[in-house]
């Protein structure tokens, strides 16, 4: 049974290309030149001839980059925003957290708030008092329900919000990324309830840029992109596309903003502090190299990068040190080595080449990054060297806390209290252990 149908929808919006009156005068003017303004007023297009249908019990999320028309979308469904062509069907009653606790009048208590929005979700007034209990219980606000909600810090406003929503007992949940609310542990409550109204097959709708949550949580993914369904499919396949599409984008703009020689950024970023550089051998240019030789400044953590540097030699020197140094963009250094650390024998480097350094992963946590890269002498003299030479992101799909990821896997081994003999876990979920009996024949 298909609980949402969405077709050939187009929504359009105007903008206003006039300044607003401030004075009196300008205001007559104004209603002289009305005909003249509507027709100088511009529209532009926030969803194109979207078509797709979510079958009841089912979970779809919503991904896409900002401006992509994903909230747009969602507020066409909720029936906030009538389509400008096409048509929706919703079979069901809908509760749309969209703006949460975008009802509440800060003067009144948060009860005379909860009755409010309860009628405003469609709740009836019997119906609101019999779950004002469990309403209010969820929100953690036994201790300030009867205070106005503007005493409320921002997380009990949207706690209440939440549970208020959420006990509206919808049969078609519309969520536009709030399911950050709170603390970790009221966040936890959240996704809990939300395993809850999944597993009674309530219809769900989720727009997020968390993809990792979006993949954990749905059965099916849209992808938005100006406007239009890029992509409708398998969570895990949408979101490979999208990924690629996005570090595709962020390469082609990373590229257009590299210095094209070593001189720009030597303007651009002061000469580091220490001894002069004889530039004897010079670094004219580096470049980031992807696993096909392809230029790239965007890269998804845990994939090979190959850092080129060109060079030339202005004088003659022996043995100089090619070195390379990751930092991330608040200064913290990542990491650095150099060919004299990691026993690299160079051969003559002849007037002008190519040094060229492997990294197997760049397992880094998401974020920008930049590159440095100094020439040296065996003695520390440096010949040449650049800070932040050129800068590139990494996008990872699984959170962390520091610079790097580690790869790792987790890993637990229960020992009976009283053979103290691992609890071995079949595949069924059930265990096997030795027995009493066998432990006495050993």
């Amino acid at each position: 049974m298909v609980a949402v149908e969405v077709e050939n929808v187009t929504k359009r919006f105007r903008r206003q290309t006039v300044q607003p009156s401030t004075t009196l005068k300008t205001a007559f003017m104004d209603f002289l030149l009305q005909r003249r303004r509507r027709h100088s007023d511009s529209t532009f297009q926030a969803l194109q001839d979207i078509s797709f249908t979510v079958q009841t019990g089912r979970t779809l999320g919503i991904i896409g980059r900002n401006g992509s028309g994903k909230s747009t979308l969602l507020k066409l469904i909720a029936g906030i925003y009538r389509p400008d062509d096409g048509r929706i069907a919703v079979h069901g009653k809908v509760g749309a957290l969209l703006e949460l606790g975008a009802g509440f009048h800060p003067e009144f208590t948060g009860r005379e708030n909860v009755l409010i929005n309860g009628i405003v979700l469609g709740l009836s007034k019997r119906e609101i008092r019999k779950r004002f209990d469990a309403i209010v219980h969820f929100a953690e606000l036994e201790a300030f329900i009867d205070e106005p909600v503007k005493t409320y810090s921002s997380g009990m406003y949207m706690r209440l919000g939440f549970s208020v929503a959420i006990h509206a007992d919808p049969e078609i949940l519309l969520i536009d990324e709030i399911m950050a609310v709170g603390d970790e542990a009221f966040h936890q409550k959240c996704l809990d309830k939300m395993a809850e109204l999944r597993s009674q097959k309530k219809t769900i709708i989720v727009v997020s840029h968390d993809l990792s949550a979006v993949e954990r949580w749905s059965d099916e993914a849209l992808w938005l992109e100006d406007g239009t369904v890029r992509e409708h499919g398998l969570p895990q396949k949408i979101i490979d596309h999208y990924r690629q599409g996005v570090a595709s984008q962020e390469a082609r703009m990373a590229n257009a903003h590299q210095p094209q020689t070593v001189d720009h950024a030597r303007e651009a970023a002061p000469m580091m502090t220490g001894l002069g550089r004889s530039r004897d051998v010079e670094v004219v240019s580096a470049t980031m190299l992807d696993s096909s030789g392809t230029e790239r400044y965007a890269y998804h953590s845990g994939e090979s990068v190959s850092l080129r540097l060109h060079y030339q030699v202005r004088r003659a020197v022996e043995e100089p040190i090619f070195g390379f140094a990751l930092f991330r963009d608040d200064g913290l250094q990542c990491y650095g080595s150099d060919t004299a650390i990691d026993g690299a024998t160079l051969p003559s480097l002849g007037q002008e080449g190519i040094i060229e350094v492997l990294l197997e992963r760049l397992d880094l946590l998401e974020g920008t990054y930049y590159l440095d890269v100094t020439v040296q002498a065996a003695d520390g003299h440096p010949y040449d060297r650049h800070h932040r030479l050129c800068s590139f992101t990494i996008t990872c799909d699984r959170q962390g806390v520091g610079v790097f990821r580690v790869p790792h896997r987790w890993s637990m081994k229960p020992l009976s209290s009283v053979s103290r003999q691992p609890v071995i876990a079949d595949v069924s979920g059930t265990s096997t252990r030795a027995s009493i009996a066998d432990l006495r024949q050993r």
